[in-house]
């Protein structure tokens, strides 16, 4: 709606409209680190980021190893009022997000999704959803395409590492991505072939006023931040002097 006011004007716009991240692991990860980067990344802010990982897309010769830890970081989590210290999962924003999110979650397992954990709102004085994980997630499942808003992570298992960026680019969002991996050039190789706006080796998604932030497909247009998020609503002008 904000693009269709602007294209009337003829006004410049940058959109950054949110992802469905993937979050690539590899057989040869360093998995305590990749499962430690894992939980912060799905789990930050209640689940409720744009370039939080969503979609966990593991490498099978690693993906039982990955999820039995995965899967216990997941249900160790502490969910209540977040201003105590010893909570990690606050409440979502408002209820129409968790009833979407429960929605999402139910529509899945329908489809052929398996729960792993939660899977449920949570009682309370906010709108809590319990931390959780879905397996055997293909790519036509609702968790795939959809962006999961909030505390759910979605997982699928594949044979190599092309199938695993086949995986992560079958999706309508290009916001950022993350590939898992102890040789770094080949994270490198991969990242670039991600579709994203934001491709990151061994580390979580993140902005940095350094660097340019923002996406592609139905992750939006234009760049925030750094010297192109500077120029994004300047007018470039040419002077030729003979």
């Amino acid at each position: 709606a904000v693009a269709a006011l602007a294209g009337r004007a003829l006004k410049k716009t940058v959109l950054e409209l949110g992802g469905s991240d993937a979050f690539i692991v590899l057989a040869d990860a360093d998995l305590a680190a990749a499962v430690d980067t894992a939980i912060a990344s799905r789990m930050q802010n209640n689940g409720q980021s744009c370039i939080a990982a969503k979609r966990f897309i593991l490498e099978k010769s690693i993906a039982d190893a990955f999820m039995d830890a995965f899967v216990a970081r997941v249900e160790a989590l502490q969910v209540g009022d977040p201003m105590a210290e010893t909570i990690d999962i606050g409440p979502m924003a408002r209820a129409d997000l968790r009833d979407t999110l429960h929605d999402q979650v139910l529509r899945t397992l329908q489809q052929g999704g398996r729960l792993i954990t939660g899977g449920r709102p949570l009682d309370g004085p906010g709108f809590y959803y319990a931390p959780t994980v879905i397996g055997d997630v293909e790519p036509e499942m609702t968790a795939f395409q959809e962006e999961l808003f909030g505390p759910v992570a979605a997982v699928s298992v594949v044979h190599d590492e092309d199938e695993a960026i086949y995986f992560a680019n079958q999706s309508r969002f290009g916001l950022g991505g993350t590939v898992f991996t102890r040789d770094r050039a080949r994270g490198e190789m991969l990242a670039r072939q991600l579709h994203a706006g934001s491709t990151f080796v061994n580390a979580m998604v993140r902005s940095d006023p350094r660097l340019p932030f923002g996406g592609v497909r139905e992750s939006g247009i234009g760049r925030e931040l750094s010297h192109f998020g500077m120029r994004e609503f300047v007018n470039i002008k040419t002077v030729w002097v003979e």
